[in-house]
C-alpha cells in the first residue's frame, strides 16, 4: 500500500506544471506592485498646500473660462471625418449607419454629418471617385455633399 500511495503523491506532483509557478509569482509580485504603486501615487501629489508646482493644479486662465463640451454630433463627425481620411468614404458611412442606429438621438444630424462626409470626399479622392462610394445613409445626403461640392 505504501508503494501505491508513494506513486500516487509523485504523479500529482509531477503534474502540477507551469500555472502552479505563476500563480505563486503573481502572488508574490501583485501586493508589492500595488504598494510600490500606491507609494508613487501618495508621494506625487503635493500635500503641503502651495499649488504653485503642483501636477494637478489647473492654470488660472482654464479656471477664469467655462468648460466647453463638444456636442455628441460633432464629435462623431470628427470622428468619421478623420476615418475617411485614414481608410475610406465606405467605411465612414458604414459606421455613421451603425452610430445612428445605435443612438437614435443623431438621427436629426445625420444628414449634415453625411454632407460633409461627402464634401471631404471630393477634397481626398475626386468628384468620380467619392461618387462610388455613396450609399443610400440618410437620404442619400453623402451624395449631395459630393454634388455640391463637385459643382464648386
Amino acid at each position: 500500500m505504501t508503494h501505491s500511495a508513494n506513486y500516487f503523491q509523485k504523479s500529482r506532483r509531477a503534474h502540477r506544471g507551469p500555472a502552479r509557478r505563476i500563480g505563486r509569482t503573481l502572488a508574490l509580485v501583485l501586493p508589492v506592485m500595488l504598494v510600490l504603486s500606491g507609494t508613487l501615487a501618495v508621494t506625487s501629489v503635493n500635500w503641503s498646500g502651495d499649488t504653485s508646482d503642483s501636477m494637478l493644479t489647473a492654470s488660472a486662465d482654464d479656471l477664469s473660462k467655462p468648460r466647453t463640451s463638444r456636442a455628441p454630433q460633432d464629435i462623431l463627425r470628427d470622428k468619421l471625418l478623420l476615418e475617411l481620411q485614414e481608410k475610406d468614404p465606405g467605411v465612414a458611412l458604414t459606421h455613421l449607419q451603425r452610430e445612428v442606429d445605435r443612438h437614435p438621438s443623431l438621427a436629426e444630424h445625420c444628414m449634415s454629418i453625411a454632407r460633409a462626409l461627402g464634401r471631404a470626399a471630393v477634397q481626398a479622392y475626386g468628384p468620380t471617385r467619392a461618387q462610388s462610394y455613396a450609399r443610400p445613409v440618410c437620404d442619400t445626403s453623402y451624395a449631395t455633399g459630393v454634388a455640391t461640392h463637385q459643382n464648386r
